[in-house]
């Protein structure tokens, strides 16, 4: 099941937030440097990596002082690849895995690849919605709450939800 929700991402009730993130699972973007400070220092301290993730990796990490328990932070950026459409697709089927892996049945997420990723935000709610594992529940989470900031987004995102069905 897929929701499109017009809220705050940090404060969703979730069993994960989806984060964007580069190679060292810093922010890939201002709104999630925003849900890093909200963190809190334990989920700082649960971001650190021995060394640079590679572009469409993804990782899960502990929330902190966050609502949802857990974050999966999709890798979009790192110091050689190209950020763009592959990248991002790769990276959230990654992260529906790890999701699959953890037992995590809920996850909230932005519009993956907007700002950072350079995505429109009819791309990135494309992509979302193509690489969920709807009705597949060995593959993934189940439901997944698709955070907007504006009402138009979330008008855009329904429509392509219902022409995906």
């Amino acid at each position: 099941m897929i929701r499109v929700l017009l809220d705050d991402l940090a404060f969703l009730q979730a069993d994960a937030l989806l984060r964007p993130a580069d190679q060292h699972l810093g922010p890939a973007t201002p709104a999630m440097s925003r849900l890093d400070d909200l963190g809190g220092g334990r989920f700082a301290e649960q971001r650190r990596v021995a060394r640079p993730l590679e572009a469409g990796a993804a990782v899960v990490t502990g929330g902190g002082d966050l609502t949802a328990p857990y974050v999966v932070h999709v890798v979009i950026r790192d110091a050689v690849s190209q950020v763009g459409r592959e990248t991002v697709r790769r990276a959230l089927v990654s992260a529906w895995q790890r999701a699959s892996d953890w037992g995590l049945a809920s996850v909230a997420a932005p519009l993956v690849g907007t700002g950072a990723g350079g995505l429109s935000a009819e791309e990135a709610a494309g992509l979302l919605i193509e690489t969920f594992p709807r009705g597949r529940s060995d593959e993934g989470p189940s439901e997944l709450q698709v955070v907007v900031e504006r009402e138009e987004e979330r008008a855009m995102v329904e429509a392509l939800l219902r022409r995906s069905v």
